[in-house]
């Protein structure tokens, strides 16, 4: 998956408020060329809007298992009063990877950070998301062949990758650099829902 559609994907669908957000698990890095590596993880979660209290702006929601969920509404939520009872409140959070190596290289690690946002309009349900870039080129210091892991030192970490292709391990040598994007998007969005199933 393309680091660009994994923005685009975030950019449409989705919250301005996240209720207990979890940490992903880490994502799995498939071959997708030679010397290309990507990989992308997704975790999505609906709940329904069951009452509103426009005082507090508070909004309990019921979650598919039938359990409610207390979410408090600050003023970063953006168009509250577009909030209806049984509304969808939509939540995705996206985490991808994408690399690509590089033979030889300066030796030089990079590491630059950038934050991409966006929200409804006025007069639309509430929406938003925040996703988080990280463009990096990073020095490889070792390879050990036996383990099949490759030691990558950025310009602000050091990690261990394991390269489980063989024929791709041989092509990456101690002195080669890669260059990658990371990126962590979250996004919420509150769906109007049909007429017949609100309150």
């Amino acid at each position: 998956m393309k680091i660009r559609n994994v923005l685009a994907t975030a950019a449409l669908v989705l919250l301005p408020f996240v209720a207990a957000a979890q940490q992903p698990p880490v994502v799995g890095i498939e071959l997708v060329g030679p010397g290309k590596y990507a990989g992308a993880f997704e975790e999505s979660a609906t709940v329904v809007v069951d009452s509103i209290d426009k005082a507090s702006r508070t909004v309990v929601a019921k979650r598919a298992n039938g359990d409610l969920l207390s979410i408090a509404c600050g003023p970063e939520v953006k168009n509250f009063d577009q909030i209806k009872v049984g509304d969808k409140v939509v939540s995705r959070h996206i985490v991808a990877l994408e690399m690509m190596l590089k033979k030889g290289g300066d030796g030089i690690a990079t590491r630059a950070e950038s934050t991409e946002t966006g929200s409804a309009k006025p007069g639309e349900k509430p929406a938003a998301y925040e996703a988080k870039k990280v463009a990096f080129v990073a020095n490889v210091i070792a390879v050990n062949a036996k383990k099949q892991i490759v030691t990558l030192k950025g310009a602000k970490y050091t990690v261990d990758l394991k390269i489980k292709d063989p024929a791709q391990l041989k092509l990456i040598k101690k002195g080669d650099q890669v260059e990658g994007v990371f990126i962590d998007a979250v996004a919420i969005a509150v769906v109007a829902a049909p007429e017949k199933a609100k309150k």
